[in-house]
């Protein structure tokens, strides 16, 4: 069942990213020969209005074929008004930039369902207080709702934290206790912490930690459209952030995942429940998105840059450093392939 999970979820997040490259290479009168979910033999195919519509043998990514662009053969010239060739740049910019923005799209969409349907968060409710804190010192107690901090207020953890962290000077806490509402005057210190990365930073602490107490926010549909921007806002940026710390050796090679740990992580969020899987499959999109935004040749972005180079220089990069370009591109996704699968074969022998 797992499998198929995995299947059936990269099958959509493939069928939207390649969906956006497709509607807007239609829009703009680019003829698309082939869309295909899936590389190699050709399993079930459809022609449909001059485009062949099929499921291929390896389900791992896809790829829509347009009149004029082809990445098995990068030097690939076709005339015609259909043709990706001679479109203008800013043109084929969009129609590549339109598949990593589809993924992005989609990772709002299910954010703005699981906000509507409840998302689970931390309760503002106190587990912990660190001694001689200024949070001890103010008179906070364990087992404290924060109901408000100033004028804003509070629902989650998340939001108690992300206030404190950009706040400045005092603070007044409105705070639940014993269905009787307190207030307390506090002013936070810097102090030394770990981001998601563990490095090393300096950020505005009150010294409380949070219970582990689980509850369900509802949104209305406003609230919700917010909910989603930022959730996949916050996604995008945590990935760009992620591959900018793996590339400056921050993050180990050896926490590259490969398609093992996204198959097992789809899994494990299926049988949590159908919230927990639009979560997975809302990161996963995004995730998919940014990683096709890198400027490597063989990816969108490489191909954005290529184009974003001829508008600049109001000429085309030479064939020979087009093709010395795109197979340094595939040269750096294999070996990247590779490595996830080699961690996750390795992650799965010491158990």
């Amino acid at each position: 069942m797992g499998l198929i999970n995995f299947l059936i979820v990269l099958s959509v997040l493939v069928f939207i990213h390649e969906l956006g490259h497709f509607l807007a290479a239609r829009f703009f009168g680019v003829t698309v020969h082939t869309f295909s979910i899936g590389f190699g033999k050709r399993l079930i195919s459809k022609e449909f209005k001059g485009t062949t519509w099929q499921f291929s043998l390896i389900p791992l990514g896809g790829y829509v074929k347009m009149k004029g662009q082809d990445d098995s053969n990068p030097s690939l010239i076709e005339e015609g008004d259909d043709s990706y060739n001679t479109k203008k740049p800013w043109q084929r910019i969009i129609i590549l930039f339109a598949g990593p923005f589809a993924n992005f799209a989609l990772a709002a969409v299910l954010y703005f369902f699981i906000a509507l349907s409840g998302s689970n968060a931390l309760s503002p409710t106190i587990g912990k207080i660190v001694e001689n804190s200024p949070a001890s010192k103010s008179g906070l107690m364990l087992n404290d709702e924060i109901i408000r901090i100033n004028d804003q207020d509070m629902r989650t953890w998340e939001e108690v934290g992300k206030f404190i962290r950009q706040s400045k000077g005092t603070l007044q806490f409105y705070v639940k206790r014993e269905n009787q509402v307190h207030s307390f005057i506090i002013n936070p210190y810097i102090s030394d912490a770990e981001n998601m990365f563990k490095e090393k930073i300096k950020k505005r602490m009150v010294g409380i930690a949070p219970a582990p107490k689980i509850i369900t926010i509802h949104y209305t549909p406003i609230e919700a459209i917010g909910f989603a921007y930022d959730k996949t806002v916050e996604s995008s940026k945590m990935i760009f952030q992620g591959v900018q710390k793996l590339i400056q050796g921050v993050i180990p090679s050896s926490e590259v995942g490969g398609v093992i740990t996204i198959g097992k992580v789809i899994s494990d969020a299926s049988q949590s429940g159908v919230i927990a899987l639009f979560s997975i499959m809302a990161l996963i999109s995004v995730n998919l998105g940014v990683l096709n935004l890198l400027p490597i040749p063989a990816l969108d972005g490489g191909h954005i840059m290529f184009n974003l180079y001829e508008m600049i220089t109001k000429r085309k990069p030479s064939e020979r450093v087009f093709m010395s370009l795109t197979i340094t591109g595939w040269i750096i996704l294999g070996s990247l392939m590779l490595l996830g699968i080699f961690n996750d074969i390795n992650r799965l022998i010491q158990g």
